[in-house]
């Protein structure tokens, strides 16, 4: 299973060969950074914290501090991760991975999922798609209000009767979108269609198919200052005597 945690940025659209249109939500994932690897012993689950974002490390409290000693972004101690998720985990994963975008492909299908955009307290008219009543003939200010809520035998309201509330902000997941482009440099996916959530929110990309794989870091060996020293040093000394015997020769 393959997973990466993005934020969603806006849509726009893009060409395919023989010139068709295709609409395309631009998102910006990763890099991301493992924080915990739970196992089936230890926590009851097999699964894998992931963290994306940056935030600074003193705006944790003492427990996330804690939990993400040692987790830094770009290097910087200064910063870590501002997100956090779990996803079920099939890999080979250990705490301190860092991987990217690159772990998806051009043409492949996943499955995005998010929060929808909030639309606050609403109406049955438009949370439910109640067509609402009469506008006249006795019905005065009834017309959008959703009427007889309860059985006259039962005396109570049935649960999960349609009625007003809170609309959207719920977990929306949409599956089979195409990766239409793919941009390792920029950390940007381009998925065909729309996706649920906000600009600027958070989204959670992941297939069945395929492995996470982490990023190779090379590791890059420096000379330090006093090796370079000594190593002036020896070439002083060899001249040196090769002016001396080079003198001896010619005396």
């Amino acid at each position: 299973m393959k997973f990466i945690i993005g934020k969603k940025l806006d849509m726009t659209q893009v060409f395919r060969e023989d010139g068709t249109v295709v609409p395309v939500t631009r998102i910006q994932a990763g890099p991301c950074t493992v924080t915990k690897v739970n196992t089936l012993e230890k926590d009851g689950v097999k699964s894998v914290q992931v963290g994306f974002g940056t935030q600074k490390v003193f705006r944790l409290s003492k427990p996330e501090k804690g939990h993400l000693k040692g987790v830094s972004v770009d290097g910087n101690s200064n910063n870590t991760v501002r997100y956090l998720h779990n996803f079920n985990n099939d890999n080979d994963l250990k705490r301190g991975d860092v991987f990217t975008v690159s772990i998806f492909a051009k043409g492949e299908k996943v499955q995005v999922s998010g929060n929808s955009k909030g639309r606050g307290f609403q109406g049955v008219v438009k949370r439910h798609g109640f067509h609402g009543s009469l506008a006249s003939h006795g019905h005065k200010d009834q017309l959008r209000m959703p009427g007889s809520i309860g059985a006259g035998g039962v005396q109570h309201v049935f649960k999960g009767t349609r009625m007003a509330g809170h609309m959207g902000d719920e977990r929306i997941t949409v599956k089979n979108l195409e990766i239409m482009e793919l941009n390792p440099e920029s950390n940007e996916i381009w998925v065909k269609g729309a996706i649920p959530g906000a600009r600027n929110g958070v989204v959670y990309i992941f297939s069945h198919d395929g492995e996470v794989v982490p990023q190779v870091v090379e590791e890059i060996v420096e000379v330090t200052p006093e090796v370079e020293v000594k190593e002036e040093i020896k070439v002083e000394e060899n001249t040196a005597t090769e002016e001396v015997k080079a003198d001896k020769e010619s005396n």
